[in-house]
């Protein structure tokens, strides 16, 4: 099965994500900063990442740019899940590489573990 990286601040969010997908059937693993993700990262590297952008210690611009640039990493699927919805900053995170933008608003976590599904998919 694939594994998913949730990076995320929010112990709600947290506990809310790690429900669904274990639910359906994918192991899960959370860092709660960008310096932790960063670490799982290189541990183990995981199939996909779900990346918050307001992130204490490094955020995730920083996170998804550093994955970019390194070439064992690159290829990593990187979906952010953030409350951020301007125009300019989704446009930002597909400049920099993301596979995908949800806003977390527009999601339920039922929704965001179909979208994962797709992605999987592709």
């Amino acid at each position: 099965m694939r594994t998913i990286l949730l990076v995320e601040d929010d112990p709600f969010l947290v506990d809310i994500y790690t429900t669904k997908f274990k639910e359906a059937g994918f192991p899960i693993e959370v860092a709660i900063d960008g310096s932790q993700a960063l670490k799982k990262i290189e541990e183990k590297k995981p199939d996909l990442i779900l990346l918050d952008i307001v992130l204490p210690r490094l955020d995730g611009w920083e996170i998804l740019k550093g994955l970019r640039d390194d070439k064992k990493l690159s290829d990593l699927k990187v979906v952010i899940l953030s409350n951020l919805g301007q125009k300019s900053e989704i446009d930002k995170a597909f400049a920099l590489g993301a596979t995908q933008y949800l806003i977390k608003a527009h999601y339920t976590p039922s929704e965001v573990v179909k979208e994962v599904k797709k992605i999987f998919k592709e």
